[in-house]
């Protein structure tokens, strides 16, 4: 109240000029799904919120270069030693500025949920089929802003220059150098020399800092734009359509709920930061090319590349006179096959299921078996490359040979991922007729989804179950009815009680009495006209204008006699 007569006069004077007050109020009538699962999209962008804001203060104080230089500073064990720039400021930001130990395990905390938070709405969007026609472009967005954060992550969890960090690096540049023909020149462009080269450090924090980050901004920006014009999916339910959205309006009811939000991942990034210790460098101690540590993983959301590297038989092959060496097919071709397959399924699923209609509405997991047995196996196996990553530090746990740990994994990377997934496909054919949820399901429906045949897609070639027909009488009239197929049951069939004039006219009114019902003309149903109900039979036209004429004269002789 004290600030309106502040902001009101101001706010006149900005629309005065640039007229925003009708595209305001558009976009605050704009309405959003109150479902909880659209909320991950939100967690990612508030964790990148603080990304950048503990980001600016770490840019303050980080030096990106290997210069050799002397720590002197609060930490004792390293005082007077000499060390990079890059391990030194780090070390600083620790123990030496205020704050600075905060700010470093708040961003680390904030990279980890950014990716985990990403992923978990890209696997949204995958088992409810949100990608589908006309969001593919929005899925590609999504799947190039995965991957510009892992590139983020990977060289903010590189750039302090200590020793699990450096061996992560040495991991990469073999990974780069394995590439047959241009390996040593992508080698020699990625870390500006053999490594380790004096070029790294700067070129990762100039990508890190300025290139990514902007890509990802941009791309935030284009997502957003994307969404606004497309309207949100939703899941079924009553009164939620093909052509509506149900939910909360943008003011005042969803800008409180998505603040509290902020609220809460800020609360949430900044207590993991302040209580839990995560990346701590000054015990690592600084790279070393002759040292490496063990028993060590890198972070999680590198980790199953680094886990497929650890269980691949390291053999070597000759394609065409050129060496393959070992990591080029888990370091590089596992990688590249990965994103190429999520950049791809939109379009795969559309080939192979001839489903190319727009959808607003998003499917229930249940209801496409193989997306989600696919889902599932893709899941297991990545999950169990992520383990396997640790499988040093599991062996030195159990008291067991790494080798033996490895074997097992093998193992289980081979077979569990294709059980899950078999698993995950009986159920979900099991549930398609359980009014519950999965616990409802019983003995006797698992023994039938094994007994059934291949579950029909949706698509043009499936008949849907709720329909509109129109077709077109042999007095040139046209007419409609609503067809609802049952299981095990006649179909139910509603008749129009009117006839039309024209077909725009009948599926007019067939629209509005079922909206969001798909509309199809087809032939008389078998040949017969059903009857009209008695009392609503229509002259001809000829009539109709008879009946016109003498309605008018009539009218005409009345007004002469008063």
């Amino acid at each position: 109240m004290i600030m309106r007569p502040l902001v009101r006069p101001a706010v006149r004077a900005a629309d005065s000029r640039l007229r925003l007050a009708r595209p305001a109020r558009k976009a605050m009538d704009k309405i959003f799904p109150d479902h909880w699962s659209f909320m991950l999209g939100e967690i990612a962008l508030y964790a990148f919120a603080v990304l950048v804001i503990t980001g600016i203060f770490l840019a303050l104080f980080f030096e990106p270069s290997t210069a050799e230089t002397v720590y002197r500073g609060d930490y004792a064990p390293m005082e007077g030693k000499t060390t990079s720039a890059a391990y030194a400021s780090a070390v600083a930001l620790s123990h030496d500025v205020q704050g600075g130990l905060l700010m470093r395990q708040t961003h680390h905390w904030a990279a980890l949920v950014f990716i985990a938070a990403i992923t978990l709405h890209l696997c949204r969007i995958f088992f409810t089929g949100a990608f589908r026609r006309p969001r593919e472009i929005n899925w590609l967005v999504g799947v190039t802003m995965l991957v510009l954060a892992l590139l983020n992550g990977f060289t903010g969890y590189s750039m302090p220059d200590d020793l699990l960090s450096g061996t992560g690096l040495r991991i990469t540049n073999s990974v780069v150098l394995s590439v047959p023909v241009v390996g040593e020149w992508l080698a020699f462009v990625v870390f500006g020399g053999e490594f380790p080269a004096d070029q790294t450090i700067p070129r990762m924090f100039t990508a890190h800092v300025f290139l990514v980050p902007g890509l990802l901004i941009a791309l935030i920006g284009v997502h957003m734009l994307i969404l606004i014009r497309q309207k949100h999916t939703q899941f079924p339910g009553p009164g939620r359509g093909e052509r509506n959205v149900v939910g909360s309006r943008l003011w005042p009811a969803y800008t409180l709920r998505t603040l509290a939000l902020f609220a809460a991942v800020l609360a949430a990034l900044f207590t993991l930061g302040g209580l839990f210790q995560i990346n701590p460098v000054w015990i690592y101690g600084p790279f070393e090319p002759a040292s490496a540590t063990s028993p060590a993983q890198p972070d999680w959301f590198v980790a199953w590349e680094e886990g497929a590297l650890r269980l691949f038989p390291p053999s070597e092959f000759h394609l065409f006179g050129y060496l393959v060496p070992a990591p080029f097919l888990p370091g590089v071709v596992l990688g590249g096959l990965t994103f190429l397959g999520l950049y791809a399924w939109p379009f795969l699923e559309a080939r192979f299921t001839g489903d190319r209609e727009p959808h607003q509405l998003l499917d229930r997991p249940r209801d496409h078996p193989v997306r989600l047995a696919i889902g599932v196996t893709a899941l297991f196996f990545y999950g169990l490359l992520v383990a396997s990553a640790a499988d040093d530090v599991l062996a030195d746990t159990l008291h067991v040979l790494v080798t033996d740990v490895v074997l097992a994994f093998r193992v289980l990377v081979l077979t569990v991922p294709w059980i899950a997934g078999l698993v995950a496909f009986v159920l979900a054919r099991a549930a398609q007729g359980v009014p519950g949820g999965v616990g409802d399901i019983t003995r006797a429906d698992v023994k039938a989804a094994l007994r059934r045949g291949p579950v029909p897609r949706p698509g043009k070639s499936v008949r849907p179950a709720r329909r509109l027909e129109c077709w077109r009488e042999p007095d040139r009239s046209w007419r409609w009815r609503y067809l609802e197929d049952r299981d095990g049951a006649k179909p139910l069939v509603l008749n129009g009680s009117k006839v039309y004039d024209s077909e725009q006219a009948a599926a007019e009114a067939a629209a509005t009495a079922y909206p969001d019902v798909p509309l199809q003309t087809t032939q008389p149903p078998n040949g017969e006209v059903p009857a009209p109900p008695a009392g609503d039979e229509r002259p001809s036209r000829t009539g109709r204008v008879v009946l016109g004429a003498v309605g008018v004269l009539a009218a005409r002789i009345l007004r002469g006699k008063r």
